[in-house]
């Protein structure tokens, strides 16, 4: 039997500066014993079944996770042409994007008696657009333990300041990515040493953009690569048994 044999999928709805969000909690319900939390953002598409599959796959039987909604109830993306643009609306609004999304580390800590949840011991994890607005996390100093991007975007107009407490990072992208230059990722470490960020970079050979998306089929710019994906994974696994020792 897999490990999400029991899986449960609970919706969770929230209002924040007047939107109504509605996410989705994912979680062994066949074990009773209290583990971290991850907020999980996903790639630009939203909350959707391929969302909330991944999410049972992060979940296992070790995490409770919720998939973070930061664009509002009933807005769901199904194409890239509609999801480009709302992506792009959050993008060029990092205030707003970072405010949703420690809105949702605020909804999930909230979750503790309802679900096995350590409150103690939250992350968070972003695919694509997800990766880029955790990264927001990292940079606006939110309670973490840690924070993982996998094929986000590095740069930010806001960045990490020095002299505040900021969770651990760890970016995992496609060598390959033409959206993410050589310039970005020297601008990206930079800005994390002059904040003393505690941050891993990892780059995967012969990965594009969305590599450990399993239905990503667009080559050549944006295609699932197994490889790397496992990998990724198994490095994701690696970094959150550290942090919440």
């Amino acid at each position: 039997m897999p490990a999400w044999a029991a899986m449960k999928t609970q919706p969770v709805e929230w209002k924040h500066q007047g939107t109504t969000f509605s996410g989705v909690l994912v979680y062994d319900d066949g074990d009773a014993d209290k583990r971290p939390g991850l907020v999980m953002v996903p790639n630009w598409k939203g909350v959707n079944e391929s969302a909330i599959e991944k999410a049972k796959q992060l979940a296992g039987d070790d995490y409770v996770v919720l998939v973070a909604d930061v664009y509002g109830k009933g807005v769901r993306p199904k194409t890239d042409a509609e999801a480009g643009p709302v992506a792009t609306k959050l993008r060029n609004d990092r205030p707003l994007l970072r405010a949703r999304a420690l809105e949702a580390v605020t909804v999930l800590k909230a979750q503790a008696g309802k679900a096995p949840l350590d409150p103690s011991r939250i992350g968070a994890v972003g695919f694509c657009f997800g990766g880029t607005t955790v990264l927001e996390l990292a940079r606006a100093g939110a309670p973490l333990a840690g924070v993982v991007s996998l094929h986000g975007g590095l740069g930010s107009p806001l960045p990490a300041q020095a002299g505040g407490s900021h969770p651990s990072v760890l970016v995992l992208n496609g060598a390959d990515d033409r959206s993410v230059t050589a310039e970005d990722i020297g601008s990206f470490q930079k800005e994390m040493d002059a904040a003393k960020v505690d941050w891993e970079f990892t780059n995967y050979s012969g990965a594009v953009h969305c590599f450990a998306e399993r239905d990503a089929n667009s080559p050549p710019g944006c295609q699932y690569n197994e490889r790397a994906a496992k990998r990724a994974w198994k490095a994701l696994d690696e970094f959150f048994e550290e942090r919440f020792m």
